[in-house]
């Protein structure tokens, strides 16, 4: 398996973050094309060439590209917008030397429904043009257990959606276990997020936690949070037991880091690769 990272994550812009990435031993590197220096409706093919070129030089490869624009698909009234705006991802995509974009979908139901059909027909839609382009549209987990996105994507008469797999979100926002997760969708997955955190507890009337918990689980479930994002190996992703079944089910792609909060982001990524590092020679991957 080979190391990535998303280079929004660094906060320093492109170049420097590719730079970053390459210093601290990545192979790889995600980036967004939904708007900022890589904005798919933006980028020439002259700039696309000059932003291959950047990666190049530095030794790297681009793992995937984000094509998350934030609403999803389960809205019939913008899904035409949004479709053709994720089209256009692939195509810039593939400038880049990529043959994957990531993104939300919003959760899948698991009973079969007017929204579940709007979601359908959108990542049919979505996966016929990645197939004729020989890409992949990879819907990131999180919001539903794997053994529905697992069920939704046999669902589809199209090989071009698959899986951006990250461990973090199962664990953080459906409660589900990566492990298990996977055997439902290894088939599936073409790309990860190498991310860890917690779904918090919110406390029952009169029950009582102290230290560290009362901070991360009380106080943050009554300012609105549902879950917390640790640095890898701090959180509930179990990766001695994540990665081994990741390896199983067949997958020899990238874990990319993805550092969404925190004070110093560079420190915490190169810890994440250096953790990732140990994983990845401890477990033969």
């Amino acid at each position: 398996m080979k190391i990535g990272v998303m280079v929004e994550s660094f906060r320093l812009g492109f170049r420097q973050g590719v730079e970053r990435a390459a210093a601290l031993g990545a192979h790889g590197i995600q980036a967004y094309a939904t708007g900022g220096e890589l904005a798919a409706d933006q980028v020439t093919p002259a700039r696309a060439k000059e932003l291959l070129d950047i990666v190049k030089s530095n030794g790297l490869v681009f793992s995937a590209i984000c094509g998350d624009f934030g609403y999803g698909f389960d809205d019939p009234a913008r899904n035409p917008e949004m479709i053709e705006k994720s089209k256009r991802v692939i195509d810039l995509a593939k400038q880049l030397e990529c043959d994957i974009v990531t993104t939300h979908i919003h959760r899948v139901p698991e009973e079969e429904c007017a929204q579940k059909e709007i979601l359908r027909a959108a990542c049919t839609e979505l996966g016929k043009y990645a197939d004729s382009m020989e890409a992949k549209f990879a819907l990131e987990t999180g919001p539903e257990f794997g053994s529905v996105l697992g069920a939704f994507l046999g669902s589809l008469d199209t090989t071009g959606v698959r899986v951006n797999f990250d461990p973090a979100n199962l664990v953080m926002v459906a409660g589900d276990r990566p492990e298990n997760a996977l055997k439902y969708l290894g088939p599936y997955v073409v790309h990860t997020h190498a991310k860890d955190g917690i779904k918090l507890h919110v406390p029952a009337q009169g029950e009582v936690i102290v230290g560290e918990e009362a901070l991360h689980h009380a106080e943050l479930a009554k300012m609105g949070h549902s879950y917390l994002e640790l640095p890898l190996g701090k959180g509930g992703v179990d990766f001695d037991i994540y990665l081994p079944a990741l390896k199983a089910a067949g997958f020899d792609g990238f874990l990319t880091i993805e550092r969404e909060v925190g004070d110093n982001p560079e420190a915490d990524i190169a810890m994440a690769v250096d953790f990732l590092r140990e994983k990845i020679a401890r477990h033969s991957l």
